[in-house]
């Protein structure tokens, strides 16, 4: 018997197939921060280490961190297809009690090489938890609380990253105790993280016959082959990467933001981190209600924006401060200009948090259960080369003679061409962004027994024609990818057929018209049913004039002709749009569309209802067109 769905993402935090989960990632995030931190803080202030000079302290100890996700990340996707996800988390989880252990000493003897191993060693402990991480949430989770899930566990790690670094920073600091309390710290988290992952339950195997491939090179190229074979996911990938490139230019450029251009202290760059991850983790909150609890990757393009606008603001609130003195955090905070940086900073982390956690969630959802680690591994070296393509980067810039705000600015305009390249090659994210904007800015958009649409296999989806964005709707409404069948007339509007093309849409003309053109369509739609996809008719051949329901043709039995011949079957949904007559984008009195804007005044409610399945034998015109009348009368459409 499978859990009750989690009402919101927090109530995923009293279930036991997520909450033990959320505290082991949680407490390993804390823990790798806590431990970096402190070590950077001892090697540049603490003690005197010839061969290792203060300013190489952080960029070591970072390169030996990231250096095993090059290295292992291919192999430890295997292994968490290959073997049950919890006992591969209990196995981290031992594995960082021990390396904890050694660390310990490290600190208590002050041997900056067995620390710089452990750094080593606690790169390749989050090499193994990464892909694990990512692959168990789709194994437990349902399909609506995707989004939600991976929002709270994106808003976990950026708050342990942050109390890692500052309790990290406040311990090593003690007199004559503070290696010893970092010591003791590193592996109580490292035990907690062992109590938490006893506590997660079973994941099976994926993959249980898979061999492992112990070349990590043949295998990384495997593995990108892999999310390749799907172009919207591997497309996901690089995007997920590009946001990681971003984020590290940000992140590596706080200390001298601070001292350099805003002429604060350690306190001011700590308080820099501080709202860069509260801006994260707001955003990734956020997902889960701007979504209505789907994958709506709608809100990567928004996330976009958001980074761009804001990282360019942040140049222009940056570079005419004035010099001064070093000021502590009062005196910052005093400084009304201060406030319009800092919140640049806030809001481009958010939209860096409603970029990523619908990426990750639609990697999650579209990758195949038995290959889903392996990509997710795949993806952890494209991250960690594009944050090091980032750092050589930046330090090229700064070498050349940028300054810090001229970096971000330079930051900004490239995530504009970056975000609209990607949106170009997947016109998905883009459709869904103006399906977004229509469903949950134009228009208040609720959607009724949305469940009845299936979140695998094909489909045919039949609909009332109210409007010229009918299809938008229906689109918003359902995480997949919907193919529809089109009025070729439609593709002549300015914007709206732009749109349709990019959605690839199969244009239909009436048979009297182009007997060519209309069987054609057919052939399409069967097409793409075979391929296990949505494939939605509107079956009154056009938008109605009158606000009524018409009669339906009997195109519907075209498509399921063609299947029959090709021995597939698949269920049919009916679906109603409900209270958009009236509205600008249907038409009204003589026939006319799109004129008067606030006609209906701004936010208007409209619905769509998804009645119970039909199968295909069941299907007659008069049937679907009954079942649509019935779900029109029952919601007042």
């Amino acid at each position: 018997m499978s859990p009750p769905e989690a009402a919101n993402q927090f109530d995923l935090l009293r279930q036991r197939r997520f909450a033990p989960f959320f505290w082991t990632q949680f407490s390993g995030a804390a823990n790798d921060n806590l431990f970096k931190f402190a070590f950077t803080v001892m090697v540049t202030y603490q003690l005197s280490v010839g061969w290792l000079p203060p300013a190489l302290a952080g960029l070591v100890i970072g390169a030996l961190f990231i250096l095993p996700f090059l290295l292992f990340s291919a192999t430890s996707g295997q292994f968490a297809d290959k073997f049950d996800k919890t006992r591969m988390i209990v196995f981290v989880k031992n594995l960082e009690i021990a390396i904890m252990l050694l660390a310990a000493w490290g600190f208590y003897a002050g041997q900056v090489p067995v620390l710089l191993l452990c750094t080593f060693l606690m790169g390749v402990h989050s090499t193994l938890f990464g892909p694990v991480k990512f692959a168990y949430l789709p194994q437990v989770l349902d399909t609506h609380e995707l989004t939600g899930g991976n929002g709270m566990v994106e808003m976990g790690t950026f708050v342990a990253i942050l109390l890692g670094n500052v309790v990290g920073g406040l311990l090593v600091a003690i007199p004559d105790i503070g290696h010893g309390t970092v010591a003791v710290a590193c592996v109580l988290l490292a035990v907690l993280g062992r109590m938490a992952a006893g506590l997660i339950p079973a994941a099976p195997a994926t993959d249980p016959q898979l061999t492992i491939n112990w070349n990590p090179v043949s295998e990384t190229w495997r593995n990108l082959r892999l999310a390749h074979g799907n172009v919207v996911v591997f497309r996901s990938l690089l995007g997920i990467s590009w946001m990681w490139f971003f984020g590290a230019v940000f992140l590596s450029q706080f200390p001298s933001l601070a001292k350099e251009v805003l002429h604060g202290d350690a306190q001011v760059a700590s308080l820099l981190l501080v709202v860069f991850s509260i801006g994260i983790g707001t955003g990734s909150l956020l997902c889960e209600v701007l979504s209505h609890r789907q994958v709506e990757i709608g809100l990567v393009p928004l996330g976009a924006i958001g980074m761009s606008v804001f990282s360019i603001d942040l140049y222009f609130a940056a570079r005419g401060l004035p010099p001064s003195e070093t000021m502590g955090l009062a005196a910052f905070l005093g400084q009304s200009a201060h406030w319009r940086v800092m919140a640049d900073l806030a809001l481009l982390s958010l939209s860096a948090g409603l970029y990523s956690v619908p990426m990750y969630a639609l990697i999650q959802l579209r990758s195949q259960p038995t290959h889903r680690a392996r990509i997710i591994a795949a993806n952890n070296i494209l991250n960690a080369l594009f944050m090091i393509a980032s750092s050589l980067i930046a330090g090229s810039l700064l070498g050349a003679g940028f300054t810090i705000p001229q970096i971000f600015l330079f930051t900004g305009v490239a995530n504009m061409l970056v975000a609209g390249y990607i949106f170009l090659l997947v016109p998905e994210y883009l459709l869904r962004f103006v399906a977004w904007v229509l469903s949950r800015v134009v228009y208040r958009f609720r959607t009724v027994d949305s469940h009845h649409i299936p979140d695998t296999g094909a489909a045919i989806l039949v609909c009332n024609h109210v409007s010229f964005v009918d299809a938008m709707l229906l689109m918003a409404a359902s995480p997949r990818p919907i193919y529809f069948l089109m009025d070729h007339q439609i593709f002549k509007i300015p914007v709206l057929g732009w749109l349709f093309r990019l959605a690839r849409a199969i244009p239909i003309a009436p048979r009297a018209q182009d007997p060519q053109a209309y069987e054609a369509a057919f052939v399409a739609a069967a097409a793409k049913l075979a391929e296990g996809d949505l494939v939605c008719i509107f079956p009154e051949g056009g938008i109605t004039r009158d606000g009524e329901l018409q009669v339906f043709k009997g195109g519907i039995m075209k498509i399921l002709q063609h299947l029959q011949a090709a021995g597939l079957e698949v269920p049919v949904v009916p679906m109603a749009l409900t209270n958009l007559w009236g509205s600008f984008f249907s038409r009204i009195e003589r026939g006319t569309a799109m004129v008067k804007p606030f006609r209906r005044g701004a936010f208007s409610l409209v619905g769509l209802q998804v009645g119970a399945p039909l199968a295909a034998v069941d299907v007659q015109p008069e049937v679907l067109h009954q079942r649509v009348l019935q779900l029109l009368q029952q919601h007042g459409g």
